[in-house]
């Protein structure tokens, strides 16, 4: 699949404009991979698409298979005839230049169960069907997510381990009680997921059309609130009440002096090598069912995960504990076939690591911003070393912007100090050839020049926009995952078209991944991104 020069762009659907709070995968979404294909980009990656946890970050989701409630499009709901023009309207806020998490929830659960009593009161007959069909076939994790946000609905919120006992342990007979009192409740987030599948198959298929695939990311730990934990407790590392007994997080970095404490319950692998990797293969599974390639976030930690105390305050004194290796993508594959995966290689890349990935013949990443300093993988991230079978990306959504990087001023808040900035800088400047009016399109340019096969940048980059802009810090909690976009200037993907020309990632002809896509019901053609000149 990735024998090809190619490139695509980073963006999260909630980062497009739109009048509900956040993004979603509607007309927006079609529109924006309609300018993809006109840019000649193959590629569209995102990052998860599953409900976002805490600090609205979709590496911290309730489930591992489900998909975001607010991705789910209300024009969309409209053309079932689910919702009315009226609903909409009363629903529509204007778009901001951040998303609007709490404004979105708020909205679009309203209409969601709008939606749902249309459907149950006079919804159409193939809508029905199509439903209960899918309910069937989905039904080995979707029967235990709607059970668990039912009862988190319940209970006010709180978390599954503070539940009433039988409950948090999963006594059948309470289950049993419990799936009775909640069946409509369950319906309903059942019929949620309905949507967000029918509409993402729809946006899929759109984008096949226009020549782009999908690229997805999948979090390598889950959170500990969430119905994977909770159905399957055996599977991690957790005491008998159902707490974490160790968390997951990575020693101090270029991120963090203190490391980060990701939170997340650690697995016990060896119960997961007892079931040939169930779990495991049915979230590739569902996650490859709806993308074309995944990005395997934190690839380091298949090989060793550092794993710190359940009441660690920061991430300095952890240990390493050994993942599973080989073994899960062996047992994976033999289900499953090929696995078209990306592995997340950054961060401290010991010769076993890059041995696994070598092994398993996973392309890794190149990102550009750490060419130019003191990481210890520089050398191999400077485009004269790249490889091949490699993604290079000018920088990744964990990252500042490239003009943010550029002026760092090194306050407090930088990762870096004013010396390390100014030999830094004067060394990209020096390699990349510029005179850093236009950083971010010589970076976009050494990327595309670059030998690595496909080239993926943040569209930040793409509109030379400053730290402000950026999507996550890592370590910080509040403030993440915000960013959106309004318009894009013409100019600006007719440039990135002409650097896909020159450096031969335009697609010549349809990508095998999105070759003869079934028909797209045209009625549902999107309105264009409105553009602007100037850019």
């Amino acid at each position: 699949m990735l024998d090809v020069r190619e490139a695509g762009i980073l963006l999260h659907p909630t980062s497009l404009p739109g009048p509900f709070g956040t993004g979603d995968i509607g007309p927006e979404a079609c529109a924006f991979a309609d300018r993809l294909g006109q840019a000649r980009q193959r590629w569209w990656q995102m990052l998860p698409i599953v409900p976002p946890g805490a600090g609205n970050s979709p590496y911290s989701s309730a489930s591992a298979f489900a998909g975001s409630e607010l991705l789910v499009s209300p024009e969309w709901m409209r053309e079932d005839g689910l919702l009315d023009a009226s609903d909409l309207t009363a629903a529509e806020s204007r778009s901001g230049p951040r998303a609007d998490y709490a404004a979105s929830r708020k909205v679009r659960f309203r209409l969601l169960a709008i939606a749902f009593e249309t459907f149950e009161r006079r919804g159409a007959k193939a809508l029905k069907e199509a439903f209960e069909r899918w309910t069937v076939a989905n039904e080995t994790w979707v029967a235990d997510w709607a059970l668990f946000r039912a009862l988190k609905e319940a209970s006010g919120g709180v978390s599954w381990v503070e539940w009433e006992r039988p409950l948090r342990d999963r006594d059948r007979r309470f289950l049993a009680k419990a799936r009775d009192l909640h069946a409509r409740s369950m319906r309903s987030h059942a019929f949620t997921q309905f949507l967000f599948e029918r509409y993402w198959t729809r946006f899929r298929e759109y984008a096949r059309w226009r020549g782009v695939g999908l690229i997805g990311d999948v979090p390598i730990f889950v959170e500990h609130d969430s119905a994977d934990v909770w159905v399957n407790r055996e599977l991690f590392q957790l005491d008998a009440a159902g707490r974490r007994t160790a968390q997951a997080g990575v020693p101090p970095d270029y991120f963090s002096a203190t490391g980060q404490l990701w939170g997340n319950p650690l697995y016990r692998w060896k119960a997961h090598a007892e079931t040939r990797y169930r779990w495991w293969t049915a979230r590739l599974r569902q996650t490859l069912s709806r993308f074309d390639l995944l990005r395997l976030d934190h690839f380091i930690g298949f090989h060793r995960a550092w794993a710190l105390p359940a009441n660690a305050t920061t991430a300095a004194n952890g240990r390493w504990q050994r993942g599973p290796g080989d073994a899960l993508f062996e047992a994976v594959a033999k289900r499953l076939g090929a696995l078209p995966l990306i592995a997340e290689d950054l961060g401290l890349v010991i010769p076993e690591v890059k041995a696994l990935r070598d092994r398993l013949g996973l392309p890794g990443m190149k990102v550009l911003q750490f060419a130019f300093g003191d990481d210890s993988e520089a050398d191999a991230y400077k485009p004269h070393n790249h490889v091949p079978h490699s993604f290079v990306y000018t920088g990744t959504h964990d990252n500042d912007t490239v003009a943010g990087w550029f002026a760092d001023a090194g306050g407090p808040s930088s990762t870096r100090t004013r010396e390390q900035i100014a030999r830094e800088c004067a060394f990209a400047l020096r390699y990349l050839g510029s005179d850093g009016r236009e950083i971010h399109w010589d970076m976009i340019r050494a990327a595309y020049s670059s030998v690595a096969r496909t080239a993926i940048v943040p569209l930040q980059d793409i509109l030379g926009l400053g730290t402000e802009d950026r999507m996550n810090v890592p370590g910080t909690a509040s403030g993440n995952w915000e960013w959106r976009f309004e318009t894009v200037s013409e100019r600006a993907f007719d440039r990135l078209a002409v650097l896909s020309e020159t450096f031969g990632r335009a697609p010549a002809q349809l990508h095998p991944a999105v070759r003869d896509p079934a028909p797209v019901d045209l009625r549902l053609a999107p309105a264009s991104i409105e553009l602007e000149s100037g850019q």
